[in-house]
């Protein structure tokens, strides 16, 4: 990569989120250089649009519908459209459509600026942050910024020819960025794939390549070797408590409560929520049933199908998690819990779920489960054999997740210090 240099002088902005800038930089308020677009337009009339983190799209099947497709805000190609919201905090660019916004949109229109330059600079993580400082609200972490509170934020803004060359800089290198983040992304989709192939194998068939097998009385597996057994998933749980119920009150500290986000796949990931309940209201909560070392949890609904092997009993479990206990002279969790990850459980799952958009299993309906068993040994091995397979894979897995984030954070870096004027980019 070609060696950055800053500008040969630079002056101070008095602007904390700019901090120096070159010198031949213009130091105004934003509202210099766009006027707000504020005309009410009708989804009949102008496509629905949706303000997104990857910029303005056609509208998203996901978005939130309302009644109001009369009272939308107008965007036209060209425009700079940015959601009001901190808690959307990034959902923002240029619009290459004519549309229709939501009311909590703030769409302004550039004048004597770069379109591109517009959409690196408003979209830079310091712009960002400057912005939403700018808003109100009575939530501590909920505000929203008007265009009156927007239009008083400094820009530095440098001659037109600049910022097409800073524009077509940023364009050239965040796509090259762009094209690594994707390849990364897409061994990370390979490699959970393989992930789910080996477990799936390995719990269907086994660890014999050459195995007698029969045909399954499943309809996702179509033979399985023949002295397994096929099982109603109950009987090999015969114990189950479901949590579902009131939600428990919250503390800042006691007893972690296990929630749908911590339970993911085969484990219990204490760090992806952080909740707590007081250890006074700990056997109120818990009522239905304490924990045990190697109990199987399943969330029931957003998400439908994940599951995790108990490891610590000093935990809580919170509303969509249900909790089985197996019978330990037909089954092992190691085994049990790689079977209900497999490709074949989840089906299970999946084809008796409802749910239009969060899925979700009736309690009613976990008696129709099956399950294929091995003998206790062969549960075993099959257990360790998965453990080492997909150990490497989680960790080739983990390496190119660090990967993207490296990226995803050299993208925002470069942006923020080409757009404020920290590096000189001009003739690259």
């Amino acid at each position: 990569m070609t060696e950055l240099s800053a500008y040969p002088a630079y002056k101070a902005s008095r602007a904390k989120w700019l901090g120096a800038v070159p010198e031949h930089w213009t130091i105004s308020p934003l509202g210099q250089y766009f006027r707000q677009r504020t005309g009410a337009v009708s989804d009949s009339d102008f496509a629905a649009l949706s303000v997104t983190k990857q910029g303005i799209v056609p509208q998203l099947e996901t978005a939130a519908k309302t009644d109001s497709g009369d009272r939308r805000k107008l965007v036209l190609a060209g425009d700079f459209a940015i959601n009001s919201r901190s808690d959307r905090k990034g959902s923002s660019g240029i619009s290459s459509h004519n549309g229709s916004v939501s009311l909590i949109t703030t769409v302004i229109t550039p004048h004597g600026l770069d379109s591109s330059f517009v959409h690196h600079l408003l979209r830079s993580e310091p712009f960002q942050e400057e912005y939403y400082r700018f808003g109100n609200g009575i939530v501590a972490d909920l505000w929203s910024t008007r265009y009156s509170q927007m239009k008083s934020i400094s820009l530095a803004v440098p001659p037109l020819t600049e910022q097409r060359q800073i524009a077509e800089y940023l364009d050239r290198e965040t796509g090259q960025i762009d094209a690594l983040i994707t390849k990364q992304e897409q061994l990370v989709e390979t490699l959970t794939e393989r992930r789910q192939a080996v477990i799936t194998q390995a719990v269907t068939r086994g660890l014999d390549p050459n195995v007698k097998l029969r045909a399954s009385g499943l309809t996702w597996i179509a033979s399985i070797p023949a002295h397994w057994l096929e099982l109603p998933f109950i009987r090999v749980a015969p114990e189950r408590v479901d949590y579902r119920g009131a939600t428990p009150t919250k503390t800042e500290d006691g007893i972690q409560l296990v929630t749908a986000r911590n339970v993911q796949s085969g484990r219990i990931d204490y760090e992806s929520s952080k909740e707590y309940i007081a250890v006074d209201d700990y056997n109120v909560v818990m009522r239905r049933g304490v924990p045990s070392l190697g109990d199987i949890l399943l969330t029931m609904e957003a998400p439908l199908g994940n599951v995790a092997i108990v490891d610590r009993t000093d935990v809580a479990f919170a509303q969509r998690v249900v909790k089985f206990r197996l019978d330990p002279r037909i089954a092992l969790p190691e085994f049990v819990g790689h079977a209900m990850n497999s490709a074949y459980f989840q089906h299970e799952l999946l084809s008796r779920a409802t749910g239009s958009t969060a899925l979700g299993i009736k309690a009613s309906k976990l008696s129709e489960l099956k399950i294929v068993i091995p003998p206790i040994d062969e549960q075993n091995r099959i257990a360790e054999f998965i453990g080492v397979q997909a150990g490497k894979i989680d960790r080739l897995t983990a390496t190119a997740i660090a990967v993207v984030e490296v990226l995803k954070e050299r993208r925002k870096a470069l942006i923020s210090a080409a757009v404020t004027g920290k590096i000189d980019v001009r003739g690259l």
